[in-house]
């Protein structure tokens, strides 16, 4: 690993765990750990600096601290504080514009981490069972968190053609989820009831923070022996779970809405402030995703501890008992399950993640 490390993002949860891990790296001389907000959370011995990645002021913060690896983390689908969708797109987009053209300008920097998300891939119904890195999305996502996601690899992909030198990472994360996540599906899933597509069973797969914090380690140092951490690799939990599995494990019961009215369903939701609802979550929450981690095991040389249910088992845990008994909603659905609108033996219907 570089012996000057600068993480963006410092102030989320996860950005502040990975601060934390990197000074314990017997190979790194200084953490400087940046963010447009003062974190809540303990730093160690990292070096605030507080500063928005939007402005042009990073690339002077680079060439004061002769920064030689960068971990981009301020990548996220939801605000800090009061901030807005508008505040986060300019972060995820602008931002990253921002920060690649200083590290561009930069001879110092060496290494270049950057979080993104399995959302490039977008959810539509004719999507593969299985998307692998190189598997293009069959319809490109038109808002919100996937778009962002989708330009900052554009704009990553370019830094690395004018920046051969430098050794670019870009980790395709799933859903996180652990006992402290902070992302629209976790919201979603804390809800006491939760809306779902009627007639859609959805695959899921998600990757616990711990695991993430790991890996973001094992991509901002130098690669071990037989591996290679340069490349584009998603990175997720062993194993699916479908969403009505997720709801009996939390003991919350779901409400089945037609399609066309998911839309005005997420629109209150978002209205009262209880979670961000948005259409790329409908699309998710309809087609599913899932990804192939192959090249994370066999190149990358990641294994996580966590599989998708182990990681899920701990955030229902987080959560505490939901209004019914796991058990219950377990045979409420299978009851439902039965009848032939809900998908019985008369006229059973398939999500095109969740039943193939």
């Amino acid at each position: 690993m570089g012996k000057i490390v600068l993480v963006t993002g410092a102030a989320r949860q996860l950005g502040g765990r990975f601060v934390r891990r990197v000074q314990r790296d017997p190979g790194v001389d200084r953490v400087i750990a940046l963010d447009a907000v003062a974190p809540a959370h303990q730093l160690g011995d990292a070096e605030f600096v507080l500063a928005d990645i939007r402005q042009s002021a990073i690339a002077r913060i680079l060439a004061e601290y002769s920064v030689d690896t960068v971990v981009h983390l301020d990548v996220s689908a939801k605000a800090l504080g009061t901030g807005g969708r508008t505040t986060v797109k300019e972060t995820n987009v602008i931002g990253t514009m921002q920060l690649l053209g200083a590290c561009q300008k930069s001879p110092s920097v060496q290494r270049l981490v950057v979080k993104s998300s399995t959302n490039v891939y977008g959810s539509a119904p004719r999507d593969p069972a299985v998307f692998t890195e190189t598997t293009p999305p069959k319809s490109l996502p038109s808002g919100g968190f996937a778009k962002d996601a989708v330009e900052v690899e554009g704009y990553v992909r370019g830094f690395a053609r004018r920046r051969p030198d430098v050794a670019v990472c870009v980790l395709r994360f799933a859903n996180i989820l652990g006992p402290e996540p902070d992302s629209p599906l976790a919201d979603y899933l804390a809800l006491p009831v939760l809306p779902t597509v009627l007639g859609y069973d959805p695959r899921l797969q998600f990757v616990h923070e711990d695991d993430v914090v790991d890996v973001l380690e094992i991509a901002a140092r130098e690669p071990r022996r037989g591996t290679l951490n340069s490349g584009t690799f998603n990175v997720a939990g062993d194993g699916v779970l479908l969403l009505s599995q997720c709801s009996r494990r939390l003991g919350r019961p779901t409400v089945p809405v037609l399609l066309p009215a998911v839309t005005w369903v997420g629109s209150a939701l978002r209205t009262i402030g209880m979670t961000d609802f948005s259409p790329e979550q409908i699309r998710l929450l309809t087609h599913g995703r899932v990804v192939s981690t192959v090249q994370m095991r066999e190149t990358l040389g990641f294994r996580p501890k966590f599989t998708t249910a182990e990681t899920f088992a701990e955030f229902a845990r987080s959560r505490g008992p939901g209004l019914l008994p796991p058990e219950r909603v377990g045979r409420a659905v299978g009851r439902l399950a039965e009848l032939p609108l809900g998908g019985g033996p008369a006229g059973r219907t398939h999500s095109t993640h969740g039943a193939r």
